[in-house]
């Protein structure tokens, strides 16, 4: 398979004030909802919470091209990178789409938390920017620790390490003998990227020092017309 960057595990930004300790309580709860419902079943996990974690890329995207716009400015680079990130969550959730069928209930699931969560954050970052990247920041630092906590299950053989769909060989470009294990290495990869960058933004937006290198990005297909 291909080279898998290097995952720092523990980073995590500590709360500077009152909106960050109120976007790390959010997230804490979400994770609580998470671990109640689907416990250790982290392929249907990765289904659900893959379909929201696609939302914020695509609303700060949104927002800040007509925002561009209006004020005929420039982005910055933050359009191409919070659309690439949408991009690539969403190619997570086709990746573990053939891992766990979902169930219909879980799709019912899907559809709800979607909608709220799309309206609930798409009002959010009209209103503070910074705090919504801040909570993609603190989402993206639990991602990582569950998809860990997936490798885990799976080296331990509580979960087994089926082959790799097609859809992720194609995407991350790798060999036909990849696993899942491979699969989940890039995938949490991936989410240390988003991570980074996220609350990079949300530092930037607050007038605090980003740092210079976010966590390394996994090389990606750039045609998925054959995969989406």
């Amino acid at each position: 398979m291909t080279n898998v960057p290097l995952v720092d595990t523990d980073i995590h930004h500590a709360p500077r004030d009152w909106r960050d300790r109120i976007a790390l309580g959010f997230t804490k709860t979400l994770r609580w909802s998470a671990d109640t419902f689907f416990a250790k079943r982290y392929g249907h996990r990765a289904i659900v919470l893959e379909t929201v974690a696609a939302v914020p890329g695509m609303v700060g995207a949104t927002v800040n091209h007509l925002r561009c716009l209006r004020r005929m400015c420039d982005d910055n680079g933050w359009i191409r990178t919070l659309m690439e990130e949408a991009e690539n969550e969403r190619m997570h959730l086709m990746t573990f789409i053939e891992v766990a069928q979902p169930t219909m209930f879980e799709r019912l699931v899907i559809m709800a938390v979607q909608w709220v969560f799309y309206l609930g954050f798409f009002a959010l970052y009209m209103m503070s920017p910074r705090t919504a990247h801040r909570i993609v920041g603190y989402f993206e630092e639990e991602a990582v620790i569950s998809y860990t906590l997936y490798l885990r299950e799976i080296d331990e053989g509580r979960s087994p390490n089926v082959p790799a769909p097609e859809i992720a060989r194609h995407y991350w470009k790798l060999g036909s003998d990849a696993t899942l294990r491979d699969v989940v290495l890039l995938v949490r990869a991936d989410e240390a990227h988003h991570r980074d960058v996220n609350h990079g933004m949300a530092n930037e937006l607050a007038g605090i020092a980003v740092a210079a290198n976010p966590a390394p990005y996994p090389a990606h297909a750039e045609n998925l017309r054959k995969v989406a």
